[in-house]
């Protein structure tokens, strides 16, 4: 396997710009991009310079690559493996209320193949997750794990995108298919925030939409706690996601970010679906924890049989943690930097969900607030 990667501007790229990976001729590019770079002439425009490769990618809240992160910017990494290595398939999301049928088509396109991983990228806004990925999942052979995340849009929750192998926009969903018989995959997905505050029963929510908590308004507790903060909902949300726990009051493993609010409803949309019989607890964090967090993903997704061969590793962490970190944002990349070693390319997006089946298994989760990363080896 060949790696080649460049980190252009994204207001201000040329063609020229990727003749070192045009000459590489690959056979896949993936593309992380700031959303001003989707100005429906990104597909185009890169189909134009890599006509024979599967493209994928999508919108970002920061991009990530072997130089730390950026902003504004765009990530394209080019890979050549050898014909056949990738199968990637798309469908349009018509909406929210799509988010299932539009994941089991994507399945269905996929078909039963056991691949060694399926690489899911979608929009950031409109989408239950948790819905996509179930859709997905039911397609798919069991024991395939599906990796990936939601587009981001710097944390405005307004409009992402998309990059297919056929085109470019804010309703398409991609998937990439990873041979078994060229590819092996790790995974791992880590946290690092810490529960505060009274856990709270679910007593209204349907789907990914959180009514009310203890009888009352959802959007009414959470403005209490946020303080000044509130007047700067959806985005402020980022700082104080959710912990689902269960009917027992014991935690889940999962996160919810708020995606939005509905003002006449009382009610917090969420990235994913909410336990209608569980409860939530109010979360915050700290750098430090984040470090260690995204250190531990790197540690769960490496192969420590694999450590002398060419490795690409694809990074999905979420924008809260970003917002969280400020400058120090770089710090998480160096330490799964620091664990995956110097053979590895590092490429991927802060974003508004991320995908990952939980350790050692491969029942793939839509998770919040993680550093999520899929390494694929090529086999020997």
């Amino acid at each position: 396997m060949q790696i080649s990667q460049a980190v252009l501007s994204a207001r201000d790229w040329n063609e020229t710009s990727l003749a070192g990976l045009q000459a590489l001729a690959p056979d896949w590019v993936l593309v992380f991009a700031d959303v001003d770079a989707f100005d429906g002439h990104l597909h185009t425009r890169l189909r134009s310079v890599f006509p024979s490769a599967v493209l994928c990618g999508c919108s970002t809240a920061g991009e990530i690559s072997l130089r730390g992160v950026s902003d504004g910017s765009i990530v394209v990494t080019a890979v050549k493996t050898g014909a056949g290595a990738v199968t990637a398939v798309r469908t349009r999301l018509q909406g929210m209320e799509d988010s299932e049928p539009a994941g089991t088509r994507i399945g269905k396109l996929l078909g039963a193949e056991p691949f060694a991983a399926v690489l899911l990228f979608a929009p950031g806004v409109d989408v239950n997750g948790s819905a996509l990925i179930r859709g997905v999942r039911n397609a798919l052979s069991p024991e395939v794990p599906v990796c990936g995340g939601l587009a981001g849009d710097r944390g405005t929750f307004t409009r992402t995108f998309v990059l297919s192998n056929e085109a470019e926009g804010d309703r398409e969903v991609v998937a990439v298919g990873l041979s078994r018989a060229v590819f092996e995959v790790g995974h791992g997905s880590f946290g690092g925030w810490q529960p505060f505050g009274p856990m709270r029963r679910v007593t209204r929510a349907e789907g990914n939409v959180l009514y009310e908590l203890d009888g009352e308004s959802a959007l009414a507790i959470y403005k209490r706690y946020l303080g000044t903060y509130a007047d700067e909902l959806p985005g402020s949300g980022l700082l104080f996601p959710f912990s689902m726990v269960n009917s027992e009051r014991a935690q889940v493993g999962l996160i919810r970010t708020i995606l939005g609010v509905h003002e006449g409803e009382g009610a917090l949309i969420l990235a994913g679906d909410v336990d209608e019989h569980g409860f939530m607890q109010m979360m915050h964090a700290r750098t430090d924890a984040l470090v260690e967090g995204a250190a531990a993903a790197a540690e769960a997704a490496s192969r420590a049989d694999a450590s002398d061969r060419t490795c690409l590793s694809i990074l999905v962490s979420c924008v809260g943690r970003k917002l969280v970190m400020g400058d120090r944002v770089d710090e998480e990349v160096e330490a799964v930097g620091d664990v995956l070693g110097a053979a590895g390319t590092l490429c991927g997006f802060y974003s508004n969900g991320e995908i990952s089946p939980f350790l050692d298994t491969t029942e793939c989760k839509l998770h919040n607030q993680t550093m999520t990363i899929a390494t694929l080896y090529a086999r020997p």
